[in-house]
Parts: C-alpha cells; sequence; structure tokens
C-alpha cells in the first residue's frame, strides 16, 4: 500500500516538475486576463479601421461586405445548388429546403479531390475542374434539366460590390493557382460553366465558408449574426449596421461584414505577444508576413507550432535527454490532429508515447508529459486569441444595438474546433469571463460552408421575389412628373369652375370669398380680441399691436369645450363661446371693454360679408388658412398666399376682384377660401388613388368626400400606412406574417410616427422600438419595408399638394400678364413643419411645375389667433378710409 502511495506521490511530483518546466520555458504563450482584454481593444479598433473608408486600405483587417443584408427567416424554400471551394476537398451540394414555414432541408453531396497541381497550377484549370465536377453531380443525380441557382462557398479574401460578385484579393491556406488574383471567380466559373451546353445553372451568391457557417446556423436559430471558422485556417463573420460601413452606399438595415480576422497583427499589431517559435513557423510558410493572427491559432499551424517548441527543447537538452529524430527536424511532421489526440482526457498520455515513438524518438514518462503540456500551452493560447477578437465583435454587436445584455448565437464551424477534445469549453469559458454583458450560444454548424452558401442563395431568392412585391406596392404611390402636370392643370380647372357663379355650386374646389380684402401695410395699430375655434379647445387672445414697427405682443388663455356643448346645440356652443370672452377679459382687466374681434372659424363657410356670420359684434370671420397668409403678409408685403399643410390640408389666395363672379365689383382683390380638401371628389383623381386611399375613404366619418385632404393630410397619411402594412404583412412579406390586434386598430399609425419613422438621424433600432410601442414585433428588415412604405406615402402627399399649389402660383402669374412672379406663401400646419422631408419635397414640386414663379415659403408664426386679429385691424383701416372717403 506504501508502495502505491509512493508511487502516486512520485507521479503527481513529476507531472508538477514537468509543468513548471514547460511553463517557464513557454513563458511568453501564457496570456493574462488583462492582456486579452488589450488585444480585445486592439482588435476593436482594428474593425474600426477596417470599416472606415479612409483607412481601409491600410487596414490589416480587411473588414469586407459580403452584400448578404438577411438572415433567414423560415419562409425560404426550393431547390439549390452550393459549392464548396476552400480545403483540402471541393464538395458539391444539392439543397432542398422545405416549404410552408417548416425549417427543414434536406441535402445530398459529393466530395471531390482537389489535387496540388490543380490548386497551385494554372487559374483557368482550376475554375475548368470545378465545373467538370459540377456537371459530373447534376448528371449523377439526374439535375440536367432543371434550372437551379448556384450559392459558392469561396474561402479566400474577396472584394465584393454585390452579391453575386468576388474579387479575389490574395490566396491563403494551400491555394497558389496562377492569374485569378484581382478577378471576378464568379464570371470565371460561369465561363467554364458554358463548356457544358447541357448545364442551366445560375450563381446568385458567392460567399465566404464563414458567412456560410453563420447563415446555416441562424436557419436554425435566428438570434445567430456571428459565424466563427476555427479549422484549417480560421475567420469570424457579423451583422454589421450599414450606417457603421463606409465602403457601401446606404445607412439602412444591416449587412453581413467578413472580417477577415487571421490578417490581424500583419502590421505588427501583436508583435510583442508573438513568440521566437511564431516567427520561425512565419518564416517557413508559404506567405511570410502575413495572416499572423491565423498563425497563432489555426489547425494547419499549431502542429508545426508544437514541433518547433518540441525540437527548441530538446536541443536545450530540456526533452528526450537532447536527443533528436530526424522526423522532428522535419517540417508537418506534427499535425493538428496529433495534438488533439495528445490532449484527450485519460487516453492523452498514452496517445503522447505512440507520436512521439511514431517519430523516432525513445520518451520517457516525464518526456510525455511535458509534450502534452506543451500542447496544451499552445492550444489554450489559440483559444485565449480567438476568444479575445470573438468577444470584441460581440461587444461591438451590443453597442449597435445599444442594449445592456445582449442575447445572441454564434455560429461554429472547423475541425480544430470540432475534433479537439478541450477547445470548446475553453474558448466558451473564456469569452464569458471577458464579455459577460452578453448572453452567448455557441452553435456548431451542420454542413456549414455549403448549406450556408445554399442558403444564402435562398434567402437572396426570397428577398428578390418579396422585394418584387414590395416594388409592386410601393410603385402605386411613386407619381410621374406627368401625373403631376396632369394633377396641376385639373386643379387648375377647378378653380375657374368654382370661381364662376354658373358651376361654382357643383364645384369639388369650392372657392369661398372670405371678403378679406387686404393686407397688412403696417400703419395698423390698436388693441384687439382673437377667437381661435377648431378643435377640443377655444382659445381667447388679447392682441396688441403698434403701428409702423410691425410689432405684435399677444395674450391668450385657453377654455376647454366639453363633449355634450360640441355635440349640443348651435346656441349652446355660442352661449359658452360668450361666457368664456367675458371670462378672459375679466382675466386681463378689461371688463366691460369694447374692442374689435376677429373669429378664426375653422371650418368650411359660404359668408356674404366679412362680419355677418354670427349675430355678435364682430368685424371679421376667418379661416385659419386666411389667418396664416395675414400673419406672414404682416412681415412680408408678397405674401398673397396661405397654405395648411398639417391635420387637415387646405390653401387660400388673393384673387382679383373681376375673376370673382360670386361677390359684385370687379375692383382690388379678395382672399379666396378654396377648401380644396374635396379636389377630386368628382372621379378626377381617380387614377391616382390606390386600394388603400379607398378602404381609408370608406372606414371614415365623411365617405366619397374630402378625397385630396385623404391623400395629403395628416389626418390621414398614417392610416394609409397601417393598411399598406396589413396587406404586406397578409401576403407574408411583413411581420412574419402575423396581423397583430394592434395592427387591426383604426387609427393606431398616427402620422407624428411617419415623420419620426422618417427622420434621417433615426437609427433602424429606435424604428423598431416605435414599432415595437404600436405592439409590432419587427425585424431589421421589416423596420426598412415600413420605413419605405412611411417615405412614399409621404412623398406623394407632399408632391399633390406641390401640384396643387403650382396650379395656384402660375394662375397668379398669367392673371397679371407676368413673365416671371415673385410670390411668398404663408404655411402653417404640422406635416409641413414636423415631417423631415414633406417641406423639402412640397417645395422641389413646386419649383419643377411652376418653374417661371419664384416662390418663397414663410412659416407662419399663430396664424389662427394673431391673424384673425391682424384680419380685424385691417378691415378696422379699411372701414376708416371708406369713411374718410
Amino acid at each position: 500500500m506504501f508502495a502505491v502511495h509512493l508511487m502516486a506521490f512520485y507521479f503527481s511530483k513529476l507531472k508538477e516538475d514537468q509543468i513548471k518546466k514547460v511553463d517557464r520555458f513557454l513563458y511568453h504563450m501564457r496570456l493574462s486576463d488583462d492582456t486579452l482584454l488589450d488585444i480585445m481593444r486592439r482588435f476593436r479598433a482594428e474593425m474600426e479601421k477596417g470599416l472606415a473608408k479612409d483607412t481601409n486600405p491600410t487596414a490589416a483587417v480587411k473588414m469586407l461586405p459580403t452584400f448578404v443584408r438577411a438572415i433567414p427567416d423560415g419562409s425560404e424554400n426550393g431547390e439549390f445548388l452550393s459549392l464548396d471551394l476552400g480545403g483540402s476537398k471541393f464538395r458539391v451540394l444539392k439543397v432542398q429546403v422545405a416549404e410552408e414555414g417548416k425549417r427543414h432541408v434536406q441535402m445530398e453531396s459529393q466530395f471531390y479531390p482537389t489535387p496540388n497541381e490543380i490548386i497551385r497550377g494554372n487559374g483557368t484549370e482550376l475554375f475548368e475542374y470545378v465545373a467538370d465536377c459540377l456537371a459530373d453531380f447534376m448528371k449523377t443525380k439526374d439535375l440536367k434539366h432543371k434550372k437551379l441557382p448556384l450559392g459558392l462557398t469561396f474561402s479566400f479574401p474577396c472584394r465584393q460590390t454585390k452579391l453575386e460578385e468576388g474579387v479575389l484579393l490574395s490566396w491563403t491556406k494551400k491555394f497558389k493557382a496562377r492569374g485569378v488574383q484581382d478577378t471576378d471567380v464568379v464570371s470565371r466559373l460561369t465561363k467554364a460553366m458554358r463548356r457544358h451546353k447541357d448545364m442551366d445553372v445560375d450563381i446568385l451568391a458567392v460567399v465566404n465558408d464563414t458567412v456560410g457557417t453563420m447563415m446555416t446556423c441562424a436557419y436554425d436559430d435566428p438570434y445567430c449574426e456571428v459565424g466563427v471558422i476555427i479549422g484549417t485556417g480560421t475567420n469570424a463573420c457579423y451583422m454589421e449596421d450599414m450606417s457603421n460601413i463606409d465602403l457601401v452606399e446606404g445607412d439602412e438595415g444591416r449587412m453581413c461584414i467578413n472580417t477577415e480576422w487571421g490578417a490581424f497583427g500583419d502590421d505588427g499589431a501583436l508583435e510583442d505577444i508573438r513568440t521566437e517559435f511564431d516567427r520561425e513557423l512565419d518564416l517557413g510558410s508559404l506567405n511570410p508576413g502575413k495572416q499572423m493572427f491565423e498563425k497563432m491559432i489555426s489547425g494547419l499551424y499549431l502542429g508545426e507550432l508544437v514541433r518547433l517548441i518540441l525540437l527548441k527543447m530538446a536541443k536545450a537538452g530540456l526533452l528526450f535527454g537532447g536527443e533528436k529524430s530526424s522526423a522532428l527536424h522535419t517540417k508537418g511532421k506534427i499535425e493538428t490532429r496529433h495534438v488533439a489526440a495528445m490532449e484527450k482526457y485519460k487516453e492523452g498520455l498514452a496517445n503522447t508515447r505512440e507520436i512521439l515513438v511514431d517519430l523516432g524518438l525513445e520518451p520517457s514518462e516525464a518526456d510525455c508529459i511535458a509534450v502534452q503540456h506543451v500542447c496544451t500551452i499552445v492550444s489554450f493560447r489559440s483559444a485565449n486569441l480567438c476568444a479575445a477578437a470573438l468577444a470584441a465583435i460581440l461587444t461591438r454587436l451590443r453597442e449597435n444595438k445599444k442594449v445592456e445584455r445582449l442575447r445572441t448565437t454564434v455560429g461554429v464551424d472547423g475541425t480544430l474546433y470540432k475534433i479537439h477534445p478541450q477547445y470548446p469549453k475553453r474558448l466558451h469559458k473564456v469569452v464569458r469571463k471577458l464579455v459577460p454583458s452578453c448572453d452567448v450560444r455557441f452553435l456548431l454548424s451542420e454542413s456549414g460552408s455549403t448549406k450556408g452558401a445554399a442558403m444564402v442563395t435562398a434567402v437572396a431568392s426570397r428577398v428578390q421575389a418579396q422585394r418584387k412585391q414590395i416594388d409592386k406596392v410601393l410603385a402605386l404611390f411613386r407619381l410621374t412628373r406627368e401625373q403631376l402636370v396632369d394633377v396641376q392643370a385639373k386643379m387648375r380647372a377647378e378653380l375657374e369652375y368654382g370661381l364662376k357663379k354658373k358651376s361654382h355650386g357643383l364645384a369639388t374646389v369650392r372657392m369661398l370669398p372670405t371678403y378679406v380684402c387686404g393686407l397688412p401695410d403696417g400703419t395698423e395699430k390698436g388693441k384687439f380680441l382673437a377667437l381661435d375655434l377648431g378643435g377640443t379647445n377655444f382659445r381667447v387672445l388679447l392682441v396688441k399691436i403698434r403701428s409702423g414697427r410691425r410689432s405684435v405682443r399677444m395674450y391668450n388663455k385657453i377654455f376647454a369645450i366639453p363633449l355634450g356643448i360640441m355635440q349640443g346645440t348651435g346656441e349652446e356652443l355660442f352661449d359658452h363661446i360668450v361666457q368664456c370672452i367675458a371670462d378672459f377679459l375679466d382675466y386681463m382687466g378689461l371688463k366691460g371693454a369694447s374692442l374689435p374681434l376677429g373669429f378664426t372659424f375653422s371650418f368650411p363657410c359660404r359668408q356674404m360679408s366679412i362680419d355677418k356670420e354670427f349675430d355678435l359684434d364682430i368685424v371679421a370671420v376667418v379661416n385659419d388658412t386666411v389667418g396664416t397668409m395675414m400673419t406672414c403678409g404682416y412681415e412680408d408685403p408678397n405674401c398673397e398666399i396661405g397654405l395648411i399643410a398639417g391635420t387637415g390640408s387646405n390653401m387660400c389666395y388673393m384673387e382679383d376682384m373681376r375673376n370673382i363672379e360670386m361677390v359684385e365689383g370687379d375692383e382690388g382683390k379678395m382672399c379666396i377660401n378654396t377648401e380644396w380638401g374635396g379636389f377630386g371628389d368628382n372621379g378626377y383623381i381617380d387614377d391616382i388613388r390606390t386600394r388603400y386611399d379607398t378602404e381609408v375613404d370608406e372606414g371614415s366619418l365623411n365617405p366619397g368626400k374630402q378625397r385630396y385632404e385623404k391623400m395629403t393630410s395628416g389626418m390621414y397619411l398614417g392610416e394609409i400606412v397601417r393598411q399598406i402594412l396589413i396587406h404586406l404583412t397578409k401576403q407574408g412579406l411583413l411581420f412574419r406574417g402575423q396581423i397583430s390586434e394592434r395592427l387591426r386598430t383604426r387609427g393606431i399609425f398616427e402620422t407624428k410616427f411617419l415623420s419620426q419613422i422618417e427622420s434621417d438621424r433615426l437609427a433602424l433600432l429606435q424604428v423598431r422600438t416605435i414599432l415595437q410601442q404600436l405592439g409590432l414585433d419587427s425585424t431589421c428588415e421589416d423596420s426598412i419595408v415600413v420605413k419605405e412604405v412611411c417615405g412614399a406615402v409621404s412623398r406623394r402627399a407632399a408632391q399633390l399638394c406641390g401640384a396643387g399649389l403650382a396650379a395656384i402660383v402660375e394662375k397668379r402669374r398669367e392673371d397679371q400678364g407676368l413673365e416671371h412672379l415673385r410670390i411668398t406663401v404663408g404655411v402653417d400646419g404640422t406635416l409641413y413643419k414636423l415631417h423631415p422631408h414633406f417641406s423639402r419635397i412640397l417645395q422641389e414640386t413646386v419649383k419643377e411645375l411652376a418653374p417661371r414663379c419664384d416662390v418663397t415659403f414663410m412659416l407662419s408664426e399663430d396664424g389662427s389667433g394673431k391673424g384673425a386679429a391682424l384680419i380685424t385691424a385691417v378691415a378696422k383701416r379699411l372701414q376708416q378710409a371708406q369713411k374718410e372717403n
């Protein structure tokens, strides 16, 4: 018994001594947590450098855009071919992706050898060989009669400008075919395939094996947005926000970035952690000075690193009694599979002895323990370095998403990860230690690179088909110049129709005289009351106007209008208004004062004179549109048009009295309240109305009325968007085909959401947050489509508004017989003020349709209140002038 204990003590002491000996010898290969965090920071900096246009040319980590913009959503289906070129074997695969949303894939594949004379020979011969193998596979599987899409996995650094193009930057691993670098591999393969007349194949995508791995895993787990290869070579890819990718135009959505992290350190960034063994290995490689990070991590090099270390230790007399064999001197004699075998739990020491004996060595027990520990240090360093770079990517993903904790999945493939018994556990542990704020799942890829290329192709086919359907809907809202000119002409005709006595009663554009016959001239002065009734509240204002200085001071108080009074009798409403005026005058210390009063009444009115709408001592009754024009006219004498583009839509302008047949007199001008919202109620614009406009109209309080307003104003744009979203969701093009109860709710999509969603400063993540507030669980791709829909609807609204305004400014120019007209438009309304693009598009449309009119747009400052007071002041001035005459 004592002997057993003695032996156990001796063995553990021996093991401890050998481990310490190796640790001392390989001190520089042991990386502390602080060193790993530093490497993580360095890699983050390299990522930034590679993504930026200015620094990318000199970046070691190239961060190549792949043009893969979406991961599988489960709706992919069809039959696809896939090729995988990049390893020791070449593989052809037929992939059948199941229909009806069931995530199921059937695969049939065939491996073909890649002889050295092919992969290191002439480039043309390489691609002809690949085409011959594909033809053989299609013949074997009876696929020659089918037209099939194909995805090519090409596991080398490529520059892409589209998904179906890849220009080889440099060969890696053992490939060295001549004349391929700086050429498009898709074109080369397509040309080779043309030799086979009976083969009809379209290459839809060229992807890196890393991207293939991510896509394969994403088909099974939608949280997968990172792919890592740890095999013969090593690399990683991940989904990056488009707004951060300088090399590609556009800010919307995300794109997969192939980091090509194997070249990390090629610029000297890792010199402090590289050892003499790394340098010796690099000098003896096919590509000295290149792929520094890969040479410290991947399966192609780990065995060679171990061999160089063992040789150096033997030379130093630390192993094998100083004896060396010819095999130990031979490059490539220790492979990564040997390293994996030596680190196996329980069998590791026995495997070590067997491998060393095969190398012509006579190892002692102590030698076997030391060699096993060398393998552990080399492979552990590999896992540590891989973890540090992966942790940098995960941190970037979390920051991009602006979340405290990130839930994500990393798809992994590669022989080193698969066959090494300790590697996955070590990698996972270090990653979780470096990024404690990330909940990471590691998913082993099944036929990753080849199946993944088919999945990229399947997604590309799905996106292509969906894009066509979405574009078909959006095309309904894209107005051509001819259509806008037609709207302008029809609006012009309706304006004339509404001004004429005979046709006025039938006109859809009502052209109501306002009896406002002048604009402010700056001489107005005095105190005036103004009332503003048009919404759920009622406002009373005291407005003080100083003569000559164009200075206005205002005091106001808001009174609520109870629902019972809003929906009661007219007498009750006006009794309530009178009581509010009395309360306000009392509040201002003006009880009993007799002041001229202007009333903004924002509803269609037929007026016989300026002060005859109600049985009150009121000088002027005005519409909010007229108030807007007058407010701006006080600042700018050229302002003769008022536009409201808000909850509702309307226009007024100063018309020559000679053209207004409903009012007597030919001298001077009068403001006409067009009430243009009814334009098209006679079917004039049915050719540009869509099914969505019809649905919104039929569900409104006034079906068949205010058709133009329902296409241009804030009250309806959100509802049009909602109808489109419902239609696209029913087609399975949005929200995974699921229509939420919130989306079924009328009025839920307010126009303010359009303004927010279309903001150029808003990231897609924030768009998704808005949609989540609406109960819509959207993907990144959904958010892009919703933003496009909002853009199409609001753009059409602004263009239609612009076409109507162009009709009016052209009429004013022609009526005055001018070659060129300078005029100002006073504008108010939340849509014009708050929407990020509405005002610009409206102005551009007017400029295009009325090129001989120089139109200035001026934002109104409290048109409905201040405007009513100014109209009252102008009316008093004109009355006074009349008396004096």
